[in-house]
């Protein structure tokens, strides 16, 4: 009970900390430039009162969840399948250990190109930055998988398809869950980079927006706003993967270390 009462206590003392240093910069630069926490909170209120920032925040949210989902989705099979069969392997991992280094901003303009300025070419962007970190990420854990624990199912006369099934995929879930966790970070990077040059709706258009206006105090709350929204369905997913995936070595919700 003590340490948890002296790790929440400095916890407060850092966030304490933290905001006196924020005022004491909005003190040395004036509120134009660096606005301090009541100034924010101010502008939040602003925001919240005509009720475009829950509407910026549902949106964007709407964005990275679906692109998230679908690019999880497509690329765990992918994975799966580069990790496995050794043909496939030969020639996908050069090509993404490639393109994996294209960062999803740069297929901005092209996106737009091919799927139009609607929500289409957003969410196919959130969807290349969750698909290469998801697929390189669960291959790797195939890779890893030890290979006693595959003769073993073989030698007892399971098929490939019962070797994927209970030995791999079970083995390779905690990789996978990595992925999925890292490609949300990259997730919101991405729809914030596509809202600020093609939208009009959105937390990234309201960042960008907000320059026109001079309101600093707005683009603090959209980053406040972003900063709140990637902790909080981070945490989200981590609880979801303690509760439901702890038999595959899923034990912590904490913050990833990279």
């Amino acid at each position: 009970m003590n340490m948890l009462r002296k790790k929440w206590a400095i916890l407060v003392l850092l966030w304490v900390a933290g905001l006196a240093i924020w005022q004491l910069a909005a003190l040395a630069y004036g509120p134009e430039i660096v606005p301090g926490p009541i100034d924010t909170w101010k502008g939040a209120q602003e925001l919240l009162s005509d009720g475009s920032l829950v509407q910026y925040i549902g949106i964007s949210f709407y964005r990275v969840f679906v692109g998230w989902t679908l690019g999880s989705l497509l690329a765990i099979p992918i994975g799966l399948a580069i990790g496995t069969l050794p043909a496939i392997r030969v020639f996908a991992e050069p090509f993404l250990n490639f393109i994996r280094f294209i960062p999803p901003i740069a297929f901005i303009t092209l996106f737009l190109v091919w799927f139009g300025i609607g929500e289409q070419s957003k969410i196919a962007l959130i969807m290349y930055a969750t698909l290469f970190i998801v697929v390189m990420n669960t291959f790797t854990g195939v890779l890893s998988v030890e290979e006693d624990k595959i003769r073993s199912a073989r030698s007892m006369g399971a098929s490939e398809w019962q070797i994927l099934l209970h030995v791999i995929i079970p083995a390779t879930t905690p990789f996978i869950f990595t992925g999925i966790r890292l490609a949300m970070g990259t997730s919101y990077m991405a729809i914030i980079g596509a809202e600020m040059i093609a939208a009009n709706e959105g937390v990234g258009f309201l960042i960008w927006n907000s320059r026109l206006f001079f309101r600093t105090d707005w683009i603090f709350v959209g980053l406040i706003s972003l900063g709140l929204m990637g902790f909080s369905t981070d945490r989200l997913v981590g609880w979801l993967g303690r509760k439901l995936l702890y038999r595959y070595g899923i034990v912590s919700s904490g913050p990833l270390k990279r």
